[in-house]
């Protein structure tokens, strides 16, 4: 039996282009991603060759019918119109997160996908952190009372990046994952164009009533971290449990997620469970980017 190949295209090589060039030209042995062959890369920037892997023009990444999936690593602004060429070509996608800028976007490319029966895979690699699996067993089973998640981090330029809701859904994909769905209570921004500074606040409920917080703050010279400071009827977690180094990349953990889908490896229930969080964190960051856009409401 020949083992099943599929070419593969990297668009855009950034810092996460890159390792997704090095990933794909040094798969795992004895991993999915050993089916996967790096076809080449596409590039605005004139690059040539990146290691052994050559440089190719977006017309013949969506025209060769060598390729078979698109890895995407543009700007997030970019994202929604990129994927929407490669999977009208037929292709296979797995994109950086957030897939999109808005919902509508989103479900609209994830109807496409279905449509098309191709892959869609976005990169969650929060997800696949040793301190977040860690993190996620320390929570399980536990009762909420309240919670707060708060990240600092250095400003984005926000027209290449998105709303904060969206550049940052790493943190709501987290609050989603570990504690149900939530809804938007409230959400406020404030911002200091001349500081080049941006905090964040949004308020959720659980499906318990229960409030949840999330700080999304950025200024020059903030360091990039998540503080947490989460309340249960038996404590309250301040601190990141202890997390073993792993062994393998995050972008390779996520790789041979992708991998597996085209192999028909995933389960359909684990497909429509990642299908409905992704959707609904995206959702979630339209209603509260709404909320942050909203004129002062004034009540009499």
């Amino acid at each position: 039996q020949i083992s099943k190949m599929f070419g593969a295209v990297v668009v855009g090589v950034g810092i996460a282009g890159l390792a997704r060039i090095r990933d794909l030209l040094n798969p795992m042995p004895s991993s999915p991603s050993e089916h996967l062959k790096l076809f080449g890369f596409v590039s605005r920037r004139g690059f040539g060759n990146i290691n052994e892997a050559k440089q190719i023009s977006l017309e013949d990444a969506l025209r060769n019918k060598d390729i078979h999936a698109a890895f995407i690593s543009t700007e997030n602004r970019s994202h929604e119109e990129t994927i929407r060429m490669f999977l009208e070509a037929g292709k296979h996608v797995l994109v950086e997160y957030p897939m999109a800028l808005s919902a509508k976007a989103a479900h609209e490319l994830w109807e496409m996908a279905e449509q098309k029966d191709r892959v869609l895979h976005v990169e969650h690699i929060e997800l696949l952190t040793e301190e977040y699996k860690q993190l996620k067993k320390e929570v399980a089973g536990k009762d909420l009372v309240k919670g707060t998640l708060h990240f600092t981090g250095l400003v984005l330029d926000e027209n290449k990046s998105g709303f904060p809701a969206f550049s940052g859904i790493a943190r709501l994909t987290w609050l989603i994952d570990l504690f149900g769905d939530l809804t938007v209570t409230s959400a406020t921004r404030e911002k200091h164009k001349d500081k080049n500074y941006s905090r964040m606040t949004v308020h959720f409920q659980t499906a318990n009533k229960k409030p949840l917080t999330w700080i999304e703050e950025r200024g020059p010279g903030m360091r990039r971290e998540k503080k947490i400071n989460f309340c249960f009827t038996s404590g309250c977690l301040e601190n990141f449990p202890e997390a073993p180094k792993s062994s393998v990349g995050l972008f390779m953990q996520d790789q041979n997620l992708f991998a597996k889908k085209l192999l028909g490896q995933v389960s359909k229930e684990e497909l429509a469970a990642e299908k409905w969080r992704i959707l609904r964190c995206l959702d979630l960051a339209e209603v509260i980017q709404q909320y942050c856009e909203e004129p002062e409401k004034i009540y009499s």
